[in-house]
């Protein structure tokens, strides 16, 4: 298959990309470079600079190659971030997603793989999500994922697109070339946050909150290594190309980890100091995911483990900062 990789040249994205061709695709990629790298993209993969929020570009792009599927990463995805910048999360992952799915009905591409997350599920009465929970966002980034999901839905009703929606957690680690990984300005996730203050490249780790009701009083999640994530999206192409009908799919290790475990796991590997901050604003207490549906449809799990994901992240960060 021809797929184009709209945020290709971001954390997930890029990922995904290398998954994709070692798979045998051909892949393109499409980004503005507002946080991606230019670098993460393979030499010999087809590049378009372009804008989600511009329509033609994106008709640029779909008009310049014939592809079978389209696969969205191009999300503002901080959640603190978007309490405070609601406008421009609905701006750039609303309006984008509508402009790339009008983009694609115009020129006949029928296949959509969207990156969704579990931040549309809110508080969840379990703390165990299932693809059938109800969804209730308690930040602008959940609400304008859960917008997308509906807007690509009643799309796909009016003009027959397929779609697979992954909504999937906390994910980290590195690809095992150290190639690519995540590499931002501002870190904000856990993982790669703590293992910067283990190496000492910050002063130490500030885990936020610790009177949650759960077994320590800090957050639980569910974390994916980056590479299971990828090869999941690799699977929802390729049940989309051999005409799987549209489906939602929770990607999970169905394990969850504290805020605490987590600094404990890196303190195991790497000296790590740490201490506790507020609670921030928009975070659920617990998230981990219930990916029974994965593994029964698109015969996916997680290969890899927290202790995988944390000494992956930890190569890169000693990579790109020459130690």
């Amino acid at each position: 298959m021809n797929v184009l990789v709209v945020g290709g040249a971001g954390y997930i994205g890029s990922h995904t990309v290398y998954e994709l061709r070692r798979s045998g695709h051909k892949v393109a990629v499409m980004d503005n470079l507002s946080t991606g790298e230019r670098g993460f993209v393979p030499k010999d993969v087809n590049f378009y600079l372009g804008d989600i929020r511009k329509k033609e570009d994106i008709l640029n792009v779909l008009k310049s190659e014939k592809f079978d599927v389209v696969m969205h990463f191009a999300a503002k995805l901080i959640v603190p971030e978007s309490m405070k910048e609601p406008l421009s999360y609905y701006h750039n992952n609303v309006e984008g997603v509508r402009l790339l799915l009008e983009s694609m009905v115009e020129c006949g591409v029928k296949n959509i793989v969207f990156s969704s997350t579990a931040a549309v599920y809110g508080e969840s009465e379990t703390g165990i999500c299932l693809e059938t929970d109800p969804k209730n966002p308690i930040n602008p980034y959940g609400e304008s994922k859960l917008a997308c999901e509906k807007l690509i839905h009643w799309t796909s009703v009016a003009h027959d697109l397929n779609y697979v929606i992954f909504r999937y957690f906390n994910v980290a680690g590195a690809d095992k070339s150290l190639e690519i990984g995540l590499k931002k300005r501002t870190l904000t996730h856990l993982i790669p946050v703590a293992i910067e203050a283990a190496l000492g490249i910050r002063p130490s780790l500030t885990i936020y909150g610790n009177d949650y009701p759960t077994k320590d009083g800090t957050n639980i999640r569910d974390y994916i290594h980056v590479t299971d994530l990828a090869k999941a999206h690799v699977l929802g192409a390729d049940y989309l190309g051999h005409g799987g009908k549209s489906e939602v799919f929770n990607l999970g290790s169905s394990k969850g980890y504290s805020n605490l475990d987590v600094a404990k796991a890196v303190d195991k590997v790497l000296h790590l100091n740490y201490s506790f901050g507020p609670i921030r604003e928009g975070d659920p207490a617990i998230l981990t995911a219930d990916a029974t549906k994965a593994k029964k449809i698109l015969n996916w799990q997680t290969e890899l483990t927290l202790e995988d994901i944390i000494k992956s992240d930890l190569a890169y960060r000693k990579h790109i900062h020459g130690s």
